[in-house]
């Protein structure tokens, strides 16, 4: 479903402005993914205003000095901090943000979060969307495969689709989402803590090589490479991902053994200074 199809078949409506008038979207965290993604609407022909504490937006991003200030005359905002920070952010933003416009989430939290922070953007009666990311942003950028949910989804697709982003909009209940992408992740994350194991396992037995073969033989040479690779290199936000998917697990009542133990390879990654590893 393209942005443009998803939009009609929800019917809710996006900022009130002119075709014409280039979108003001705010950025909220300028790490990988948003600064990324800020690029790509700058390049599209967006007006972007950024903030994020520690790294400096890049040329061509309308610097701002905190959420607030981000937040003010933008009609859409794009909160890419940690699903950690994400209220706080909310919570700052919320008073600048004109009455149409739209606030989305994109870090990847629960389906409680996603639901929290609906609830407290309705309370100022504003639109609220939960945006699932459904693949690595790096090399995609804008065009990441994006699933939307909650009151602002549709909104949301209307701005986004014309500048490049594809959106797929699930329905305006906050969390369907993140129930997605976290249901994913329970697969996808647990192979790739499955294969760390295994590999770091048979380099102290000697039988690195071997393994690494019989892996390729099974999956690829590449694919085997990328789990393992990206479970070092992305091992804090997978560890809170990973958290977030135990949470669903047992909001449903499915006990997380794979995702409990994939949360905790990680953390154990995380926390011996290994999560940086090439």
């Amino acid at each position: 479903m393209d942005a443009t199809t998803a939009h009609a078949s929800s019917g809710a409506a996006g900022p009130d402005r002119s075709p014409t008038t280039p979108p003001v979207i705010a950025v909220l965290g300028l790490g990988e993914a948003g600064s990324l993604i800020a690029r790509d609407l700058l390049a599209a022909g967006a007006v972007v205003r950024a903030y994020d504490p520690v790294v400096s937006p890049a040329a061509g991003l309308v610097a701002c000095a905190g959420d607030a200030e981000a937040t003010a005359g933008a009609d859409l905002v794009l909160s890419l901090n940690s699903a950690h920070d994400a209220l706080d952010a909310l919570l700052a933003g919320l008073p600048s943000l004109a009455p149409d416009a739209i606030w989305a989430d994109l870090n990847t939290g629960s389906p409680r979060l996603k639901q929290q922070l609906s609830d407290a953007a309705a309370e100022r009666d504003r639109a609220f969307v939960d945006i699932a990311l459904m693949a690595p942003v790096p090399g995609r950028g804008l065009r990441t495969p994006m699933l939307a949910s909650g009151p602002g989804a549709s909104g949301y697709a209307e701005v986004m689709g014309p500048l490049g982003a594809h959106v797929d909009v699930l329905g305006e209940a906050a969390g369907l989402a993140a129930t997605r992408k976290l249901l994913r992740s329970v697969f996808y994350k647990g192979m790739a803590a499955a294969v760390v194991e295994a590999l770091t396992a048979a380099e102290r037995a000697g039988q690195d090589g071997w393994l690494r073969a019989h892996l390729a033989e099974e999956l690829s040479a590449e694919t085997v490479d990328r789990l393992e690779r990206g479970t070092y290199r992305h091992a804090r936000r997978r560890r809170d991902e990973m958290r977030a998917a135990s949470e669903l697990l047992e909001d449903l009542g499915v006990a997380p053994h794979i995702s409990s133990a994939s949360g905790a390879l990680l953390a154990d990654l995380t926390d011996s200074g290994k999560s940086r590893r090439p």
